[in-house]
């Protein structure tokens, strides 16, 4: 008896502990703002919601003055070399914040936390702390320490966390779309990424936390939302205790039938895990969007095998061909990486006629740009001239412009229905929403209709990225 009155007694202390610390905390946070950019995949944009939310329980509240906050903090990608390059010239911006806001705390979140950490925090000195993906919990204890002047730094990566009880705050919503991350991680080893030595390895979300959230956001009159992940076609659930388990597919229809009123759309598919029972799926709902991201990165089998991205020409092409066979009427878009290591020009030309090959509706385009700490870096030399590799991107770039011009070209009489985003970026006498195929449309206003309400546009005009409409 005495061990366990000793024991309580000790967990008393700790409840006591957590209380002071966090009423201190409160005083520390309160009528102060934080401000947050992001940069990179969607998933990050995500992941600020999440940082949001962690940041609002301490008493944060966000603001979009950057001069007005009390906490800088940029969101990070280290998938290319421009956003890294991006986000050095940002700290310096936030530097001098600092310098005319004294006690103004600036800290970098993301994939670029851990692999810049010492180069941050020691070595430039440009910030106050760096929390890597999987740490973004400890963010009230590093603020703390950062705001008594010490220096904050947790970068470690786990295997359990998803964030699936956070609710997100939805920071710059337009009230109408939003992300739902279903998963964290990545298994594959790319050898030109760096993803799976940032955000770790894969592990999947419960799936009725996800349907909640769909729910919630439905409620609140959100009206489309996208499922997020390095490889959503992997999302693999199972129950602890009776090994039942959901697969990509099935909890993509858990949330199609939340309403037929909620569009679903998806993103990141990988090629080697995508299945046809994922395309019935899309097939069977009206509102899962008929899009597929399908990033290729190269259209030549042995750039693939180099690459690590464990599927060849032959298999893409399959799944193309399957896709389009189950579902005619989906769009297909991709990545494509120009002037990767030992890359011949018939190659390169292997990669123009798969773009040819898939009929892409559009795709973002790179040229190789080393990661440091990759297999790549490590394995092979980046012997590609940069002139070459911009050649080579010019030449993809052209090509894929002339492709989604012509899609673009081939609807232009059609009707479609369009979820009303809001209004045009250009004109506030417009609307602006997209079709099923991701394809945006920019259109007059008519009486009667708002944001996050459906119309049926039909499109009159068009260039290779947009498409002009008016409701009917």
């Amino acid at each position: 008896m005495e061990t366990n009155t000793i024991d309580n007694k000790s967990i008393d202390e700790e409840k006591q502990g957590d209380v002071f610390f966090q009423e201190q905390l409160a005083n520390k946070a309160a009528n102060k703002h934080f401000y947050i950019e992001s940069y990179g995949c969607a998933m990050n944009f995500s992941d600020s919601e999440i940082v949001a939310s962690i940041l609002g329980e301490m008493g944060y509240a966000p603001t979009k003055e950057m001069d007005q906050s009390d906490l800088i903090l940029i969101n990070t990608c280290s998938i290319r070399e421009k956003a890294e390059d991006t986000v050095r010239k940002r700290l310096r911006i936030f530097d001098k914040v600092k310098k005319k806001k004294p006690g103004t705390l600036v800290g970098v979140l993301g994939c670029m936390a851990e692999r810049l950490k010492h180069k941050f925090l020691e070595q430039e000195k440009l910030v106050d702390m760096v929390v890597g993906p999987d740490a973004y919990r400890s963010l009230p204890q590093l603020v703390s320490e950062a705001i008594d002047g010490d220096k904050g730094l947790n970068v470690l990566l786990s295997r359990e966390e998803t964030y699936a009880d956070i609710s997100p705050v939805r920071l710059n919503s337009n009230g109408v779309t939003a992300f739902i991350s279903i998963m964290r991680g990545c298994n594959n080893m790319c050898s030109f990424c760096i993803v799976p030595f940032t955000r770790g390895r894969e592990r999947s979300r419960e799936p009725f936390s996800i349907v909640a959230e769909a729910t919630e956001l439905f409620n609140n009159g959100y009206r489309e939302v996208t499922l997020l992940g390095q490889n959503v076609d992997s999302f693999l659930w199972k129950h602890p205790e009776t090994e039942e388990t959901v697969n990509f597919a099935q909890l993509m229809e858990m949330v199609a039938k939340i309403h037929p009123d909620l569009r679903i759309r998806f993103s990141t598919s990988h090629p080697k895990d995508i299945t046809d029972e994922v395309v019935h799926t899309m097939a069977k709902y009206e509102n899962i969007c008929n899009y597929i991201h399908l990033p290729v990165q190269s259209g030549n089998s042995r750039i693939l095998k180099l690459m690590n991205r464990t599927y060849d020409r032959e298999w893409y092409e399959e799944r193309v061909k399957s896709i389009y066979n189950i579902l005619p009427d989906c769009a297909i878009s991709s990545d494509m990486i120009s002037g990767f290591c030992t890359e011949t020009e018939e190659e390169h030309q292997d990669s123009l006629s798969i773009i040819e090959f898939a009929n892409y509706s559009m795709s973002y385009m790179f040229f190789y740009s080393e990661r440091p700490g990759t297999l790549a870096a490590k394995k092979y030399e980046d012997d590609i001239p940069l002139a070459v590799k911009k050649r080579r991107l010019t030449e993809i770039i052209n090509l894929q412009t002339a492709i989604s011009l012509k899609h673009n070209e081939n609807i232009v009489g059609n009707t479609y229905k369009v979820l009303i985003e809001g209004n045009s970026k250009k004109s506030d006498l417009d609307f602006k929403g997209r079709t099923t195929h991701n394809k945006l449309v920019n259109f007059n206003k008519k009486e009667g209709y708002k944001a996050g309400e459906y119309c049926m546009v039909k499109i009159t005009s068009c260039t290779s990225a947009t498409l002009r409409g008016e409701i009917v």
